[in-house]
């Protein structure tokens, strides 16, 4: 990678580029403009746009540059250039829920994330991809087409915040939201490398809460992923499972200097107790991240497995009934032009009875009782994101066309239920490259410390662990 990349405005973290617009030494539009050339290089093999907006990105720009002379900015992502899921309402555009059978919904008012964004002064550059119904852990989608890896188009993002992936690893800004769950936004963070954030449930408000789904940022460091969090956290009354307010300590992870994991409890996670069996290279790199922190006084521990099979399966038979609500509201043509795998997928629960989906959605708080019991010891648990790597991006799951369930999920829906916050980082990379995903997660509501953990793991991680983003230098425009 040429190094003309790392010194190009869109390769600059949020973080950076305040700074910049801070200090007039740099202009919003300045970044949107370099931003733009990278979509003009990547978007047609990448796929991560539903909808983009470039003269509208520029009208933002310009006046946010404006708002940094009269040094009147509205907040420090004033002017950052940034992406949503396309499951995010923003009035006017069309949701498709990246499903070709669908007719999409027309929203008359932006999500609060949205709105949070819009009203801080960051720059929506438009909606990400994202795979039919986001359940499915790739970027395959039957309205979208496929949407590919930055490092290697020939893999996948992951999904289902696809799209979202790929523009934060391909640089089409620094910030990024996607939804999660059971993975969405972790899956994409360990096969790209990138840092996210499940928030703890309630912390970032949703138009419609569901069951263990959360919004979170996807960046590609933790102080960018923290100074997204700051924006888009906080109640919101249309949704009535959010936090109460609460001042969030996110503008500086190092706490004064003093954060420390010197003391902290931390587990080591290595059997989810179902699923996929463990990579065996991905297992050495989260090993050898724990002896980081262990080698920095942290009393690392190994945890037990405490998800089982049949946990694993009753939460994926509730998904499909979920989803087979939907697809049977659909007319019979337009259920033909849902993903072929989605459509196995769901027709597979069709027998599931009354009792049985009663029996599943118990499931879910035995999922969450579980988790919390044999994490609630520690500060933090170190696991793998996936106990696989990036696969082909043709294939709609990690084992292709089959269906296995969702058996690459058994670390990473666990905090989904729990609504413990659990964050991604890269930890490593094997022989072919491909990332290799750390989660942290930590106890309920300590989002500010999952990010400091991750925050302090960046700069201790070896230069064979650090990402050198693979955004296009400047001799490729054009």
């Amino acid at each position: 990678m040429s190094t003309d990349s790392a010194r190009r405005p869109a390769s600059l973290t949020a973080q950076a580029m305040s700074a910049a617009y801070r200090s007039l030494s740099l202009s919003p539009l300045d970044v949107v403009e370099d931003v733009a050339d990278v979509i003009a290089v990547r978007e047609r093999e990448l796929n991560a746009f539903w909808t983009y907006d470039l003269d509208e990105a520029r009208d933002a720009a310009e006046r946010s540059a404006a708002r940094w002379r009269a040094r009147a900015p509205r907040s420090p992502i004033d002017g950052v250039p940034l992406t949503v899921k396309e499951n995010l309402a923003r009035a006017g555009v069309p949701m498709p829920a990246g499903n070709a059978g669908v007719t999409p919904a027309l929203p008359q008012r932006s999500s609060p994330v949205v709105e949070r964004i819009e009203e801080a002064g960051g720059i929506i550059l438009g909606s990400t991809v994202m795979p039919d119904w986001g359940m499915l852990s790739s970027g395959v989608s039957s309205l979208h087409g496929i949407t590919r890896s930055p490092w290697d188009p020939r893999l996948t993002t992951g999904g289902s915040s696809s799209g979202a992936g790929a523009a934060a690893a391909g640089g089409y800004g620094p910030l990024h939201v996607g939804t999660d769950i059971g993975g969405s936004i972790r899956l994409p963070g360990a096969w790209l490398g990138l840092t996210t954030l499940k928030p703890s449930a309630g912390r970032v408000p949703l138009d419609a809460p569901y069951l263990g789904r959360a919004a979170g940022p996807m960046a590609r460091s933790a102080a960018d992923a923290a100074m997204l969090l700051d924006v888009i956290s906080g109640p919101d009354a249309r949704d009535w499972t959010t936090l109460p307010a609460e001042r969030l300590e996110l503008d500086d992870l190092t706490a004064g200097g003093t954060y420390d994991v010197a003391g902290l409890r931390v587990a080591l996670h290595l059997d989810a107790g179902c699923g996929l069996p463990l990579d065996s290279a991905i297992r050495e790199a989260v090993e050898e991240a724990a002896r980081v922190f262990e080698a920095a006084g942290a009393r690392v521990e190994r945890l037990e497995p405490f998800l089982t099979p049949q946990l694993l399966r009753q939460l994926d038979e509730f998904w499909r009934v979920r989803s087979l609500v939907d697809f049977d509201a659909l007319e019979p043509d337009a259920r033909e032009r849902v993903l072929p795998f989605i459509r196995r997928w769901v027709e597979a629960a069709r027998g599931v009875s009354a009792p049985e989906l009663m029996r599943d959605y118990a499931s879910i708080a035995r999922i969450q009782q579980v988790t919390v019991v044999a994490t609630d010891p520690f500060d933090l648990v170190l696991s793998p994101v996936a106990p696989v790597a990036a696969f082909p991006a043709e294939w709609p799951m990690p084992w292709g066309d089959g269906d296995e369930g969702m058996a690459h999920i058994g670390f990473t829906a666990p905090y989904n239920m729990s609504g413990q916050p659990a964050a991604t980082v890269n930890c490593g990379f094997l022989p072919d490259g491909r990332t290799i995903g750390l989660q942290v997660s930590g106890r309920r509501f300590d989002d500010v410390g999952v990010l400091r953990a991750v925050h302090w793991f960046e700069r201790r991680r070896s230069p064979e662990a650090t990402p050198i983003w693979p955004i296009p230098p400047r001799d490729e425009q054009g």
